[in-house]
């Protein structure tokens, strides 16, 4: 399953790290925020590198729908309420600023990323008062929205947020830009990180300033984010013959569907659901039956999906990765805004790690806990892993191995033994581990995809047993 932008944007390979390194600053992981961190670090005179344990724009960068944004679903009421005033401003300007970073160093490099901008809805087929809401509390904090009842959209609305001054872009050709401004090693593994030292698969790099860029930190201790967040996948297609809307647009319903046009299709997404939450399948299936409904006309040319780190309160952890190390810094919690957060996470560790002060740095900070605005999450995320610990330690196999029909997959019984099982349509089996390495959650069956999720903290593996994302960093043992 390869998204639009890997279909239409070949990346050139990086070499591998060549042996033990020093330098000013060290940015694990290649994506959009770790390739941006090394990018406005080197503006800044900090010299940096780049390791990235496979290729760069491999994980969560080529699955985006390259939304580039400072309207971020119903946030800013919530945010203005949780935090008040000052500190939603923060998170809005950020944001907002964001979007002009793109615009100027798409300018400044000359990138044929085909970046253009365009408005950025959030609409309700259901219910006007979130959305009036919301348009009142982005303007308080000085953003350019508006309620308004005008869309693009094929279906009657019952009203929608407009934030003019929004973008969208192609993200690989974008990163491919970037990574021409930095030292990138690829296919270099951080294996641990002690002190001032990361230990790789090629060597060891010591470093002043040390950047977790990986989507999900894989350092459990300090930290502690894999209590503070948890991941979310959602699904899309790409479209011929169907809208081609010049907006940006997100629904806030339930069953809300994101639009954008790319490569001449439109990019229809939804079907999102907790990662490992996902026994029954079907999400492609509900995104084409509302392609069918919509634009019966239209023909897939294909189909992916993305996983997002969900904080606790809604906003990024951007800064100091743990009060008691020093030197280290984190990129994370995104949601499903990646590129708005890749680059305001660039700019506010940039600024950081130079020395430099920024105002709006506050809101952002790891070491923010606000038990009011986070308990609800706290207590979901908290029943979440004990019920994945459970299931592990006391629940047995759902069925058989050898009653398992070709192409189906799930949590089985072999000789007794408790396995995780899938039967290809030759009718090879592959046996796994259901026990998820990072912390030990009892893993689930996603038909969708033919993998294996973890449903406590995210981590994904295909049915061979080997690791797709992280925060695990190995493959599942084998059966």
């Amino acid at each position: 399953m390869q998204s639009i932008w890997s279909k239409t944007a070949e990346l050139p390979p990086h070499p591998p790290l060549p042996g033990d390194l020093k330098v000013e600053a060290a940015v694990i992981g290649g994506g959009m925020a770790g390739i941006l961190t090394a990018c406005l670090l080197q503006e800044k005179g900090v010299e940096s590198v780049v390791l990235e344990a496979e290729r760069i724009g491999g994980g969560q960068t080529k699955n985006t729908t390259a939304k580039i944004t400072s309207q971020h679903g119903l946030i800013y009421a919530a945010l203005t309420e949780k935090f008040g005033q000052e500190l939603a401003g923060q998170y809005a300007r950020v944001s907002q600023r964001a979007v002009e970073e793109y615009c100027r160093l798409t300018e400044d490099w000359g990138a044929a990323c085909q970046l253009e901008r365009c408005p950025a809805y959030l609409y309700s087929t259901q219910s006007e008062d979130a959305l009036l809401e919301e348009a009142h509390a982005a303007q308080s904090l000085g953003l350019p929205a508006e309620f308004t009842l005008e869309t693009e959209l094929p279906v009657p609305i019952k009203g929608a947020v407009r934030f003019d001054g929004q973008a969208r872009f192609h993200p690989l050709r974008f990163l491919e830009e970037a990574a021409k401004r930095v030292t990138v090693y690829e296919q270099t593994r951080a294996l641990e990180v002690q002190g001032d030292e990361i230990r790789t698969d090629r060597g060891t790099v010591r470093a002043k300033h040390i950047v977790f860029a990986t989507h999900f930190p894989f350092v459990n201790f300090p930290g502690y984010y894999f209590l503070r967040m948890h991941q979310e996948r959602s699904y899309v297609l790409a479209l011929e013959n169907a809208l081609l809307p010049q907006g940006l647009y997100y629904g806030v319903d339930p069953d809300g569907l994101s639009l954008r046009q790319a490569e001449h299709c439109l990019l229809l997404g939804g079907g999102g659901h907790r990662t490992g939450e996902n026994s029954a399948g079907g999400r492609y299936r509900l995104l084409r039956r509302e392609a069918e409904r919509y634009w019966p006309q239209s023909r897939e040319v294909a189909h992916w999906s993305a996983q997002d780190c969900m904080p606790m309160d809604s906003v990024p952890y951007i800064g100091r990765y743990a009060s008691d190390r020093e030197g280290w810094y984190v990129a994370t919690g995104f949601r499903k805004w990646g590129m708005t957060g890749s680059m305001a996470a660039a700019m506010l560790l940039s600024d950081q790690i130079a020395g430099r002060e920024h105002p709006d740095r506050a809101v952002f900070s790891p070491q923010r806990f606000d038990l009011p605005a986070s308990a609800k999450s706290l207590m979901a995320d908290g029943k979440q892993t004990v019920k994945g610990l459970s299931r592990q330690l006391f629940a047995k196999g759902r069925a058989l191995a050898e009653e398992l029909p070709a192409g189906h997959g799930g949590v089985v019984e072999l000789d007794g033994e408790k396995v995780g099982a899938y039967r290809t349509e030759s009718g090879e089996l592959f046996l796994v581990s259901t026990r998820c390495p990072h912390l030990g959650c009892q893993l689930e069956w996603n038909p969708d995809e033919k993998s294996w999720d973890c449903p406590c903290h995210g981590s994904r593996f295909d049915y061979r047993g080997e690791l797709l994302s992280g925060p695990a960093q190995i493959p599942l043992e084998r059966n």
